[in-house]
């Protein structure tokens, strides 16, 4: 395989908002480069590996490949879009020299593209900005190139940054035009593109090897395998290093069994690799991000980025509802402790401390999202496990106590922003902006506390009918001003353990909307529906029709449903209130109180009145 000299290397960064496209340009840069075989069945979207990624169609992971274009080498790194997986965005950009990008020409720029481009002008890099879907019908390119120079504005953008090249493009078809056209034949324009605009990486190869550890994944074969970009020096198989904390305290003192080089979507085994190249290492099993992989002879380490806080907590812990055991085969806190304590090593985002009890863990990350992603994962692995609501995470400054403060932007229709503006408001948000939007919607720019936003979501696609799109991201901490966000509506409680009886139900449904469908194991303290009126309400979903020897003209026939509503993972995690639990197992998400019987769901009651 090729070795390359660093000024034969090119670093970059793909950044966008989610669904803007990325992860296809990507494929199309795979594709176009020769980088698949002509007989190779390659999937949509190759970078997005995860099941979960290909089912959501979002990066959650950052990615590595590279492709070989005009006896050059160009890294990419193909970066998540959320604000809630955040922590990988801010690591990769540290490996790059340059960023392409990605705007959709019709949405223009968004919080997310706000987000990571923030922190990519702060390192200093001079993105290329890439117009993508210029085929659709109602594409404005000329103005999101300047919503772009203005984002780039308020940012704080050096002259030089401001003067960024402009490309336009559709990724799903597989073409990049410098032109403001509506067809293209290939890529090449971004690619040579890549090669003027973008720096090889600042490196000495005389030098001793040093490199930064951005991101880790665990080998059954080989242990910690780290990825970074070589600062300097060489590195080969064999080769005596060390490793470094950020304070430059040494950690241990190994040997490397292996190394990984990026080629394509293929990782190819290498002997020796030179300063300017990203690879992975292996043979330190005491390793962690933002530690500094080198020689023994180096003494300081290198600067790696700060990673932002967590802002978000939930409580994680055994499954202690009746129904445990039937689906999963993961139960006890050992295995899940020992899960999450996996996930931190990987997922720096992520931090996890004991909880309350010995049968609990605090987890704490940037978002819904980020945690919803980890719970799904766990349960596909097979545990089973309960989780309590999320909560914000205040922090302290000069004797005053502080809460996360979110960007939130709304694009609805006129007819609905009424209403929006009015729940916005009960949740302590602020109006900062509204303008008129080009889809005949409008835009409203909210800055809202954290905590007055848990459980908006379905409240926000409820009332805009689902045409609504929410966007947030973390702005800031400030001053305590909001109330914990409470839901409106009581929930229908199960008093009765056994299968939900489908007269029982079609009875109930006068009481609110129902939650399960009939056959379904229940058991008492289990939500299986949410009352119409403010108050829980304690019910029977197993009581039958009583059966008579008298037969009369209409009572026969079938029981009519309305079909219950659909209890998703994210919908769940933002439903419960503080007294509530969601139940995960690998084949089912139940809603139940904490207490089990009547006196104890009384008790929880009480102590949450109190407090």
């Amino acid at each position: 395989m090729t070795t390359y000299s660093p000024e034969k290397i090119r670093n970059i960064a793909i950044i966008a908002h989610v669904d803007h496209g990325k992860t296809t340009l990507v494929d199309a840069l795979l594709h176009q480069s020769g980088a698949f075989k002509g007989h190779q069945k390659v999937d949509e979207r190759v970078m997005d590996s995860g099941d979960i990624e290909k089912e959501r169609g979002i990066t959650i992971l950052a990615k590595n490949t590279a492709v070989e274009y005009n006896d050059h080498l160009i890294n990419i790194v193909d970066t998540p879009g959320h604000a809630d997986f955040g922590s990988e965005v801010e690591r990769v950009l540290g490996m790059v020299d340059g960023a392409v990008l990605l705007v959709d020409s019709s949405e223009g720029p968004m919080p997310q593209t706000k987000f990571v481009l923030g922190k990519a002008l702060r390192l200093g890099l001079k993105p290329i900005v890439l117009i993508n879907k210029m085929d659709r019908s109602d594409a404005r390119p000329a103005e999101v190139v300047n919503e772009v120079f203005d984002l780039f504005d308020s940012l704080g953008a050096t002259e030089e940054q401001l003067d960024f090249p402009i490309l336009y493009a559709v990724a799903r078809d597989g073409w990049v035009s410098a032109e403001e056209v509506t067809s293209g034949e290939n890529c090449e324009p971004l690619f040579d593109l890549v090669l003027k605009h973008v720096p090889s990486p600042e490196s000495d190869a005389d030098a001793p090897f040093t490199m930064l550890a951005t991101t880790m994944e665990r080998d059954e074969y080989v242990g910690r395998m780290v990825t970074g970009r070589i600062y300097t020096g060489k590195v080969k198989v064999g080769q005596p290093i060390k490793v470094m904390d950020r304070d430059g305290k040494v950690l241990e003192n190994t040997k490397v069994s292996k190394i990984v080089a990026f080629r394509g979507t293929a990782r190819t085994a290498i002997d020796e690799a030179v300063a300017g190249d990203i690879v992975s290492i292996a043979g330190a099993s005491k390793v962690f991000v933002s530690h500094t992989v080198c020689e023994p002879s180096v003494n300081d380490p290198l600067d790696a980025m700060a990673i932002d806080p967590p802002t978000l907590a939930m409580t994680f812990g055994v499954n202690s509802s009746p129904l445990v055991g039937q689906d999963g085969d993961k139960l006890t806190s050992r295995e899940i402790g020992d899960r999450l304590a996996r996930e931190a090593e990987v997922n720096v985002g992520l931090v996890i401390e004991q909880g309350s009890t010995a049968e609990t863990f605090r987890v704490m990350g940037r978002g819904e999202l980020q945690l919803a992603v980890l719970i799904e994962t766990m349960r596909r692995e097979g545990f089973e496990l309960s989780v309590s609501r999320p909560e914000v995470i205040f922090k302290e400054e000069g004797g005053k106590k502080l809460e996360p403060y979110e960007e939130v932007v709304i694009d609805v229709d006129t007819d609905f922003a009424g209403v929006v503006m009015e729940k916005m408001g009960l949740r302590r948000a602020e109006l900062v902006n509204m303008v008129a939007d080009h889809h005949g919607k409008q835009r409203l720019i909210f800055e809202a506390p954290s905590r007055g936003m848990i459980g908006y979501r379905s409240e926000f696609l409820m009332d805009t009918r689902g045409t609504g799109i929410i966007t947030r991201i973390f702005k800031h901490y400030g001053p305590v001003r909001s109330q914990a966000s409470a839901r409106r509506q009581g929930v229908l409680v199960s008093m009765e353990a056994g299968k939900a009886a489908a007269f029982a139900l079609w009875n109930l449904e006068d009481r609110g909307v129902i939650f399960v469908d009939p056959g379904s194991e229940v058991y008492d303290g289990m939500i299986i529906g949410e009352n119409a009126r403010t108050e829980d309400l304690e019910v029977n979903p197993i009581k039958g029709k009583k059966l008579t020897n008298m037969r009369a003209s209409g009572k026969d026939e079938a029981v009519s449903l309305t079909p219950p509503r659909d209890i998703t993972l994210e919908y769940a995690l933002t439903y419960i209130e503080d007294d509530e639990l969601v139940e995960i197992t690998p084949k089912s998400i139940r809603l139940r109180k904490k207490g089990l019987d009547t006196h104890a769901r009384k008790r929880y009651k009480r102590a949450l009145e109190s407090a």
